[in-house]
């Protein structure tokens, strides 16, 4: 049992590790946890299915198997970690975005040796205890490897994510590991000249994966001068001949010499203000600080999320402190809900909306919440990517939903075209005629002074403004229109489609299906279901509250913890009747039914806490479900096979669906609902099946 919690533990931390690792890798794309996700359920399901079966055949060395199975689950975490950073940047060009097939092809390979291994050792290890007492229950195994899972999942976002690197960490959890392999070879009377090399082997790979921890590939060009794993991401920063660039996984933040952006930036919008009390950067370029200076605020407020970001920007130079600057350690969103400071220009300095954690800065519950903190006539100014001669169709929408989006919350809003393309919003008037503006203030510059007349002649800007399309949709927090474009470009790109592949999968999903028994069928919904709260609940708090990176583990550990109470729960119920079944499948919807109605509707309003109690609540129930149809499922090693595999089965493609289609082309709600109508389904399911 003591193996069954440490494989729960090293399970756990792996995956939270490696979910970490393509987020980094991938440039913090969402969709990525979910084709992760997708593949470990998928590949661990098989693991699982095909258990029963490689048991029978080893039965006379089932003890020496299970230690195989303990160590190679000990080393395979730090090879796949490894892996993954090296094969990164020798398939793929750095810096560069990766397509679906791409990724999903990439995250299959790169994990299924430790997925197979995974799903096979949770049966096997019940098939080992049943050895002894052929009465052992299915229930009870599962509830120890939830309770092992809470454990991996408390470490890692209580002690592990901040006071570790990577591959120390997986040192850490796997060589528990370890330990149980060897107190299982001593229980078993295996001779020490086989196990106790091996382990030392292992061992010695654990240790020598936190010695490369600081040279493995990165994104970046040149000589890697730093490297940190924050809480919030990955930082490093690469020097190219006297320049500096600052990355934040994987994608660039910063580069130290940036004249043209750090002037356009900041004189764009200040330059609109005769007198400037109060400015509000969200985010920056290289040399903003020198700039903004020239206009003699009397405050500076710099918000930066990651305490470990800001120190580093600074010490390399990309922004140079002064005397007026305040910078506040907090998600830029949240400290303009709670701060009633107002300023006379809020700057944002942030990438294309190519990530949910992105987009929500770009949406009209965003331009509403700075438009509150702006003075009377504040100005609000960001850029997005620019056009050279031709704005193509996908670009011009994603332009329009922006503009659409401002439209509402400010009287006038102007776009300058170049590199990048400017918007400036404020409730009074905004004038195009940038140097003048500048002259009469006596500010000098470089770039524009030279050049903006010449780039920006009145019939570009013109041009731009009027190529706006207002019927194109808004870009809402819950329906968020601007990623299913970046969805629709990014497949566009690499002249792709996951239709093929999803439908393949549907078809799949059928034969499977049609061979389930209704409890089986239930679990399978239920996996479905649990998943797809997961996502919702990682997409939710990603759209209000940002930092993903920090809270995935924490997001997965309460899902996994209300796992284990209602497991224990369900396994007390003397009379294992489907009506049990049917009473928690309606409080699954009635749960979904409240999320719906009362949390969205306040999503950024409520503490994380409500969103983790959303969470432990529905696993609660999920967990409730398992033991009461694996007995009706007969409880025999094969229907512990099949009841792990269907709920594993339904959890990975409720994972793909709901992230890769739903929630891109329809937004939370609809989501939400679709899952509402699938639990219908099973519960008129299982009604059938009880016969009443």
């Amino acid at each position: 049992m003591t193996a069954v919690v440490a494989t729960g533990v090293s399970s756990v931390v792996t995956q939270l590790y490696t979910i970490r690792e393509f987020l980094s890798q991938f440039q913090g794309n969402e969709i990525v946890i979910a084709l992760f996700l997708f593949n470990w359920l998928i590949i661990g399901a098989m693991g699982t299915y095909t258990a029963h079966g490689v048991a029978r055949h080893i039965a006379p060395a089932r003890l020496t198997g299970l230690v195989a199975v303990l160590l190679a689950l000990a080393v395979l975490p730090t090879i796949q970690l490894l892996t993954i950073r090296l094969l990164r940047t020798s398939l793929f060009i750095p810096g560069v975005s990766v397509g679906f097939y791409h990724v999903l092809l990439f995250s299959f390979l790169t994990m299924a040796p430790y997925a197979l291994l995974v799903g096979f050792a949770l049966p096997y290890s019940l098939f080992i205890l049943r050895l002894a007492r052929p009465d052992y229950p299915g229930n009870r195994i599962y509830i120890t490897d939830n309770f092992g899972d809470v454990c991996g999942g408390a470490l890692f976002s209580f002690v592990l994510v901040s006071y570790c690197a990577p591959f120390t960490a997986l040192a850490i959890a796997n060589g528990l590991l370890v330990l149980c392999a060897l107190a299982v070879c001593h229980i078993a009377g295996i001779s020490r000249k086989v196990y106790v090399p091996v382990s030392v082997v292992i061992i010695f790979i654990l240790g020598a994966g936190t010695l490369v921890e600081s040279w493995t590939p990165g994104a970046g060009r040149g000589k890697l001068v730093h490297t940190t794993e924050s809480p919030y991401g990955r930082l490093q920063v690469y020097r190219q001949h006297d320049q500096y660039a600052l990355f934040s996984d994987g994608m660039p933040q910063f580069s130290s010499h940036d004249p043209i952006s750090a002037e356009e930036s900041s004189h764009y919008p200040l330059s609109q203000l005769r007198r400037i009390d109060q400015v509000l950067l969200i985010s920056g370029v290289g040399g903003i600080l020198t700039q903004v200076r020239k206009h003699q605020p009397k405050g500076i407020d710099y918000v930066e999320l990651d305490p470990e970001a800001a120190i580093t920007q600074i010490a390399y130079g990309f922004l140079t402190p002064v005397n007026t600057l305040e910078v506040i350690y907090a998600d830029a969103r949240a400290y303009l809900n709670r701060t009633d400071k107002r300023y006379d220009a809020v700057i944002m300095n942030l990438p294309e909306p190519v990530t949910f954690r992105i987009n929500r800065f770009y949406t009209s519950g965003f331009f509403r919440l700075v438009k509150s903190r702006l003075s009377s006539n504040g100005v609000f100014s960001f850029s997005f990517s620019g056009f050279d001669n031709y704005l193509g169709e996908h670009h011009r929408q994603k332009i329009s939903s922006i503009y659409n989006s401002l439209a509402p919350h400010f009287q006038h809003v102007l776009l300058l075209p170049g590199e990048k393309i400017y918007f400036l919003c404020s409730n009074a008037p905004v004038s195009s005629q940038i140097p003048d503006l500048l002259a009469k203030k006596n500010v000098g510059t470089e770039y524009i002074d030279a050049y903006f007349s010449g780039n920006l002649t009145p019939e570009r800007i013109s041009s731009l403004n009027q190529s706006i399309d207002p019927g194109t949709p808004e870009n809402l927090d819950l329906s968020p229109y601007l990623m299913t474009l970046m969805f629709s470009q990014w497949f566009d790109k690499y002249d792709m489609s996951p239709t093929v592949f999803i439908a393949v999968l549907c078809l799949l999903c059928l034969v499977y299906l049609s061979r389930l028994r209704p409890e089986t069928f239930v679990l399978f919904a239920t996996g479905w279901v649990t998943m797809g709260n997961e996502i919702l609940v990682i997409f939710a708090f990603q759209l209000f509250f940002g930092y993903i990176y920090l809270q995935i583990g924490l997001i997965i550990t309460v899902f996994l913890a209300g796992l284990l109470p209602g497991a224990l729960y369900g396994g007390r119920i003397k009379h294992r009747h489907p009506f049990w079944l049917k009473i928690t499948d309606g409080a699954i919807c009635f749960l979904m039914v409240f999320f719906m109605v009362f949390i969205l509707p306040a999503a950024d309003r409520l503490p994380v806490s409500v969103y983790l109690a959303y969470g432990f609540c529905v696993s609660i129930v999920c967990g409730f479900q398992f033991p009461l149809a694996l007995s009706i499922g007969g409880g025999g090693n094969s229907a512990v096979a099949h009841s792990f595999s269907a709920d594993l089965m339904g959890a990975a493609i409720g994972t793909l669906i709901t992230s890769v289609i739903m929630i891109p082309l329809f937004g939370i709600q609809p989501t939400a609902m679709v899952l509402v109508g699938f639990k219908l389904i099973s519960l008129g399911t299982i009604h059938i099946f009880a016969g009443d």
